[in-house]
């Protein structure tokens, strides 16, 4: 299950954000018995509330080749510091892993 989209007229609602993108749906995806409840990608914010964090892949075609060069250099060193991050996210996790 994935949602995210929401919205309020007023600003003065504590925790609307986390009751509609996350607890009404983990509520949901326990009464559906869903094997998946997808909180999105990014967010500290999430680790707290135990949702571990995911490898994600996106998949582009870029007709401009100096750009695609650019871009496989970044991605190649964005790598590194991607699996740095997510080590560091895994151990700010609420639970401990057996």
């Amino acid at each position: 299950m994935y949602g995210r989209y929401w919205g309020a007229i007023e600003d003065s609602y504590d925790f609307l954000h986390f009751e509609l993108c996350y607890y009404q749906g983990i509520e949901y995806a326990i009464a559906s018995q869903l094997a998946v409840f997808d909180a999105g990608a990014q967010g500290e914010h999430k680790l707290v509330r135990g949702f571990e964090p995911v490898w994600r892949q996106s998949y582009h075609r870029l007709f401009q080749p100096d750009f695609q060069r650019a871009l496989e250099d970044f991605t190649k060193r964005e790598a590194d510091a991607l699996e740095h991050y997510f080590t560091e996210c895994l151990a700010k996790l609420p639970f401990k892993h057996q």
